[in-house]
C-alpha cells in the first residue's frame, strides 16, 4: 500500500509540479529548445512550427550537436563546418527564431557519451527551457539515434544539482517531445500533436533554402537527383516543396489534426508537422499543450 501511495505522489508532484509555473507565467514567452544531430535537421522536422512559435512570442532555440562537417560529396572538414554554421545562422534569420547554435562534435561520429550529455544538460539549463524537442532514438542515421539518446539521458538530470554543478539546475522538469520520423521498429511514431503549417510553409522552405550545401547539393547527390536542381532561386524552392513535402497528409496525421483542430479545419491542411509526447520529463496537460503550441485553436 505504501508503494502504491508513493507512486501516486511521485506521478502527481513529478509530472504536474511545473504546470502552475507555466500557467502563472502565461504572459511570459515560453522557452523552447530543439536539439538535433545536424544543421538542417530541426529545419526539416519543425521549421514551420518554430517559425509560428517565434512569431507568437515563444523564445525558440535550435541546437545542432554536430557541425555537419561530413555532409558533402566534394568538401568536408573545417571548411564545410564553417559553411554549415553560416547557413544555419542565415536560416535562423529567415525563421525569426532567437538562436541557432552548432556544437563542434564531428558529423557521423556523435556518441551518447557522458561529456556530450553534460553539454546537452548545460544547454537545456542555460536556455532555461520549458519545452525540449529531440529525435527518437530509432533512426537510420547513428547521429540521429545518438542525439535522441543524449536528450533522453538528460531529461531528468537537468533538475539534479550535483550533475554538471557548474550550471544552475532547472527548478522544473521541461516537457519533452519527439520530432517526427517514419520508422516503425521497434515502435512507430505516435502523432500525439499535429500542427497544420500551411501558413508558415513558404517561410519554412525559404529558411531551409539557406542550407544550400545540403538541399541543393549534398542530399540531391545522395539520391541521384543533382541534375534536377534548377538555377533560379524561386524554382529551387518549388523543387524542394515537391521533393520534400509532396506526399500529402497521412491518415495518422489527419487523425491528429482532427483531434486538435476539428474535422472541418483538419481537412483543409496540406502541410503538417507532428510531435510525440516523450515518456520522459513531465507529461503535459491538454491546456499546457495549447500553451506550448499557441497556434492550436482554443476549445
Amino acid at each position: 500500500m505504501k508503494t502504491i501511495l508513493f507512486s501516486v505522489l511521485l506521478l502527481f508532484f513529478g509530472f504536474n509540479r511545473s504546470y502552475s509555473q507555466i500557467n502563472s507565467a502565461a504572459d511570459d514567452p515560453l522557452r523552447v529548445i530543439v536539439i538535433f544531430a545536424h544543421p538542417d535537421d530541426g529545419d526539416i522536422k519543425m521549421g514551420g512550427t518554430a517559425a509560428m512559435m517565434a512569431q507568437m512570442g515563444h523564445q525558440v532555440k535550435f541546437l545542432s550537436l554536430t557541425n555537419g562537417n561530413a555532409g558533402h560529396h566534394e568538401m568536408g572538414g573545417g571548411a564545410l563546418a564553417r559553411i554549415r554554421r553560416a547557413e544555419a545562422e542565415e536560416a535562423r534569420k529567415r525563421f525569426g527564431i532567437a538562436e541557432y547554435e552548432v556544437f563542434d562534435y564531428h558529423d557521423a561520429e556523435l556518441l551518447p557519451e557522458l561529456h556530450v550529455r553534460l553539454d546537452v544538460i548545460r544547454a537545456i539549463r542555460e536556455w532555461n527551457a520549458d519545452v525540449v524537442f529531440g529525435h527518437r532514438p530509432n533512426d537510420y542515421h547513428p547521429d540521429h539515434r545518438n542525439a535522441g539518446q543524449l536528450v533522453i539521458d538528460s531529461s531528468y538530470m537537468v533538475i539534479v544539482p550535483n550533475v554538471a554543478p557548474d550550471t544552475e539546475p532547472l527548478r522544473n522538469n521541461p516537457v519533452f517531445f519527439y520530432l517526427e520520423d517514419r520508422f516503425t521498429k521497434p515502435n512507430p511514431f505516435s502523432h500525439d500533436v499535429v500542427i497544420g503549417i500551411d501558413e508558415a510553409m513558404d517561410s519554412k522552405l525559404y529558411a531551409m533554402a539557406a542550407h544550400e550545401s545540403q538541399f541543393f547539393e549534398w542530399l540531391p547527390w545522395t539520391s541521384h537527383r543533382l541534375d534536377e536542381i534548377p538555377d533560379d532561386s524561386d524554382e529551387r524552392i518549388e523543387w524542394m516543396r515537391q521533393a520534400w513535402f509532396g506526399r500529402g497528409v497521412s491518415q495518422a496525421q489527419i487523425a491528429g489534426l482532427t483531434k486538435w483542430y476539428g474535422s472541418e479545419r483538419a481537412s483543409q491542411f496540406r502541410y503538417t508537422e507532428s510531435y510525440e509526447i516523450a515518456e520522459y520529463g513531465r507529461y503535459p496537460t491538454e491546456d499546457e499543450i495549447r500553451m506550448i503550441f499557441p497556434m492550436l485553436p482554443r476549445p
